[in-house]
């Protein structure tokens, strides 16, 4: 907020992954909030926290697993089921740091996972991730994860093709040179709307909005190409192609053999900036296999006419044209193919770098893509150097606690999953990211402890054995931005912290104090002092820049600070493309790879030398669609960020008979007897959810939808399968690997079956807390 704002509204500054805002403590001792007035769309979720702040799942005290702490440390089938025992805070950290040191003792620090995936808060200082990490390390270190569940595969598989991951997901052309002068844009996987409003570490404005009507003002086309309508806003001058699900690749591999067949391709950039070509066009013409990938091979495959892929070629071929690919499409089995199978599709139009032309990852994927904020190195917490070499790709966190020395395959390299003995989470939901959840409870039961921070009792939390509550943004003071943010945020305290929660700050300066690295954790600093400090590095790193900012007191005054502003007018790629030796890529060849001699030479089966369909297992042309004949599209809900505010009043204004809305279209709900409103049942042979039907025809009929995020509620004495009775899709979704190269996430797509649900339904019962007792201290006080 504005300095008026803070001074004359009594609203007070602060920021979220959702953007920024102001609040303000409410008669009734909740909060109010309000957006930033300078915010041209705010995000529709900030609704969720007024509601979430004093909500009966608020961890009010530590809390130890009762079997946990009467039996001592083991695997336990028990966590998720068992009640809870609540301590005092020095019983918790003296049985943390009695735990911490027995694994590092018997067994090494290998034996600690520490990956602690998740977005957790907004927050500079106060990451939860970021704390954890600097205590682990000075404690000797833990096992790591790398990369991320949004866009891992392509973390792994850009450097192969393009040198850079950073290059793609951090410098495509700007909103303002797209609205300027494309002409035609290729959305694969859409640009939806919903995800612009998120950014990790907020957004002071969020203006991606406003680019998406410009680009409806000045006439630009779209070919949309997704099963799902809702992937583009309204307005735009848009065609939909309702592809088959997972067919995106074998869709641009018959444009682009529309394009060599018919002398459209740019032959001169090719040759100048790419490498492989003459590989990749042997796969296209079917000279290597015998298969041409010519428009009716594709058609037969994507469901969309041979013709309408011959004339979409062509108008690309034609236009300052933008080939766009969602995250979402690298979220699936061989996700690799489709971000570099679209990469080549742009490469043969030859506008790679050129204004309003080339390829595009992320947009329609979060709120910065596209921005023209300054790419400013944020104040950081140092977390320091971990002496432990063992990590996995995130999304092998189910396989590393099931199958301890393990090998797998990774980029190249065979590595070994290490014994985990102790899981610590601090800032994320597993029970949300993670695929196949039956299987991930059964991972959750092999370790000795586990150990989580939380303010909620979230999935997560009731599988703990030991829960330390911490405290939201609203209990705390920080500082906050995104990237590419333009102003730089003064987080300050609104409400004191709810029951006996701490920050993640004091309570692992206490594990610390307890673990003998006191001093090198804290360096001697309070929270407030610490604020200081990042804020005075980072304002002096901005000096020697040549930019001048305000002292710490005038910016915790003000609320906020500008930040420099990017350019306003930029191309991914443009130097390169102007010369592509002074400016080579990070490849072997300095050039785009179109075949990477690198990923063939790993000869792996699931993801070969250049783009390329592969059949996935779960799809509508595959023969597991005869069990399991729709395709559920697992994705990004509109009412909250992943699972965070779940109990929030949008995300519950949202639900359809108090569970995850399902959206089917109405010939498939017709051939099943259910109506909109009904409960459904959503099903596979790996689990079973309870969802609320709506009915819409903005899909293509065979598919469903099923956002992700609602708290996993599984129904006990259910025996097979679990079934969750609040209608989280994971589930039904698969705990598989893109493919040998990457490891990523496959979450976005699974064949399941729907049926009306007969009888009463079991309720949600995650709005209220797990069975809790309070526990006597040693020397019987209760806490």
């Amino acid at each position: 907020m504005a300095r008026r704002e803070v001074t004359d509204s009594g609203y007070q500054p602060t920021t979220s992954h959702w953007g920024a805002f102001g609040a303000r403590r409410g008669a009734d001792g909740g909060v109010e909030v309000a957006p930033h007035p300078d915010d041209p769309a705010p995000a529709p979720m900030l609704g969720n926290v007024p509601g979430s702040l004093r909500h009966p799942t608020r961890i009010a005290r530590p809390a130890v697993r009762r079997g946990w702490l009467e039996h001592g440390p083991g695997p336990s089938a028990a966590r998720g089921q068992e009640e809870f025992v609540e301590v005092s805070w020095d019983r918790a950290l003296d049985l943390v740091a009695g735990e911490l040191r027995r694994v590092r003792s018997d067994h090494g620090n290998e034996a600690i996972f520490g990956g602690s995936y998740g977005w957790a808060s907004a927050g500079r200082f106060h990451h939860a991730q970021s704390q954890l990490h600097r205590l682990l390390n000075l404690a000797g270190g833990y096992t790591a994860s790398r990369h991320t569940y949004s866009h891992g595969t392509s973390e792994v598989v850009l450097p192969h093709i393009v040198g850079s991951t950073g290059a793609v997901l951090g410098g495509g052309s700007s909103w303002t040179t797209i609205a300027e002068n494309t002409e035609l844009i290729v959305a694969f996987g859409g640009l939806p709307e919903k995800n612009v409003f998120i950014t990790p570490g907020g957004m002071t404005r969020h203006d991606t909005p406003g680019h998406l009507a410009a680009l409806a003002a000045r006439g630009v086309r779209v070919a949309l190409v997704s099963p799902l309508r809702g992937d583009l806003p309204d307005g735009l001058d848009a065609t939909w192609y309702p592809l088959v699900p997972a067919t995106d690749t074998a869709l641009m591999l018959g444009l682009a053999h529309t394009l060599a067949a018919e002398g459209r391709h740019d032959r001169a950039f090719l040759d100048r900036c790419c490498s492989g070509y003459p590989t990749f066009e042997r796969y296209l013409t079917g000279a290597s296999d015998g298969v041409p990938k010519d428009a009716d091979w594709a058609a037969a495959i994507c469901g969309i006419g041979a013709g309408e892929i011959r004339d979409l070629a062509r108008r690309m071929a034609a236009a300052r044209t933008l080939v766009t690919v969602t995250w979402s499409l690298q979220r699936i089995r061989h996700g690799e193919q489709p971000v570099w199978a679209g990469i080549a599709l742009a490469a043969m139009l030859g506008q790679i770098g050129l204004p309003g032309g080339g390829f595009g990852h992320g947009y329609g994927s979060m709120g910065n893509i596209g921005s023209d904020g300054g790419d400013v190195r944020l104040p950081t917490l140092a977390q320091g150097m971990n002496p432990v070499r063992s990590f996995i790709p995130v999304a092998r966190i189910a396989d590393l606690l099931l199958h301890p020395g393990g090998r797998f395959d990774y980029d190249g390299q065979q590595l070994t999953y290490p014994d985990i003995r102790l899981v610590y989470w601090a800032g994320g939901n597993p029970f949300h990211h993670h695929q196949d959840l039956g299987r991930l409870r059964r991972a959750f039961g092999r370790p000795d402890t586990i150990v989580v921070h939380e303010p909620h009792w979230t999935a997560t939390a009731r599988h703990a054995d030991i829960v330390l509550p911490v405290t939201t943004t609203l209990e705390r003071e920080d500082i906050g931005a995104g990237r590419r943010d333009s102003h730089l945020t003064a987080m300050h305290r609104v409400v004191d912290p709810v029951g006996s929660a701490r920050d993640d700050y004091e309570a692992l300066s206490g594990l610390a104090a307890r673990l003998g690295v006191a001093a090198a954790f804290t360096e001697g600093r309070t929270a407030r002092e610490w604020l200081e400090h990042l804020y005075g590095e980072w304002r002096d790193r901005l000096a020697r820049r040549g930019h001048e900012v305000m002292c710490f007191a005038e910016f915790w005054a003000a609320g906020q600070v500008a930040l420099p502003a990017g350019p306003a007018r930029y191309a991914l790629f443009e130097r390169f493309r102007a010369d592509p030796r002074r400016h080579a890529l990070a490849t072997p060849s300095g050039r785009i790879e179109l075949f990477s001699p690198t990923v063939a030479g790993f000869g792996y089966d699931d993801c070969p030398g250049h783009p390329a369909w592969l059949e996935p297992d779960e799809w509508l042309g595959g023969p597991r669609a005869r069990r399991f004949p729709l395709h559920l599209i697992a994705n990004q809900p509109a009412t909250r960020l992943h699972s965070q505010l779940d109990v929030g009043k949008v995300s519950q204004q949202a639900k359809v008979a108090g569970r995850e809305a399902l959206w089917l279209h109405p010939a498939d709900a017709a051939a099943r007897g259910i109506r909109g409103g009904d409960v459904v049942r959503v099903f596979n042979d790996r689990g079973a959810c309870l969802a609320g039907a709506v009915l819409t025809d903005a899909l293509r009929p065979g598919v469903a939808r099923l956002p992700t995020g609602a708290w996993f509620d599984p129904v006990p004495g259910e025996t097979g399968p679990v079934l969750c009775a609040h209608g989280n899709p994971n589930v039904l979704t698969a705990d598989v690997p893109s493919s040998r190269l990457s490891q990523g996430c496959t979450g976005q797509h699974v064949l399941v079956q729907a049926e009306r649900f007969a009888g009463e339904p079991p309720p949600v019962t995650v709005g209220a807390p797990p069975a809790l007792a309070r526990g006597p201290e040693p020397g019987g006080q209760e806490c």
